[in-house]
């Protein structure tokens, strides 16, 4: 996957980990709200990987030249 790309599923999962925690805070459901933090955590860690790339990709284009 390139930079892009995990940024936008990154994002895509964070949001949806959020939904699942409200609903199952307005559900009482501490099962879904637990499926939402770490979805949302997923997404998050992938964003930080999809930034990584980009910062190497930039270097990599420095020492080039």
């Amino acid at each position: 996957m390139n930079s892009q790309s995990d940024k936008l599923k990154g994002k895509f999962d964070s949001s949806v980990g959020k939904v699942k925690q409200a609903a199952g805070r307005a559900l009482n459901d501490k099962g879904l709200e637990g499926k939402g933090l770490v979805q949302e955590g997923k997404g998050d860690v992938r964003q930080i990987q999809g930034a990584i790339k980009d910062k190497i990709e930039k270097v990599g284009k420095k020492l080039k030249g």
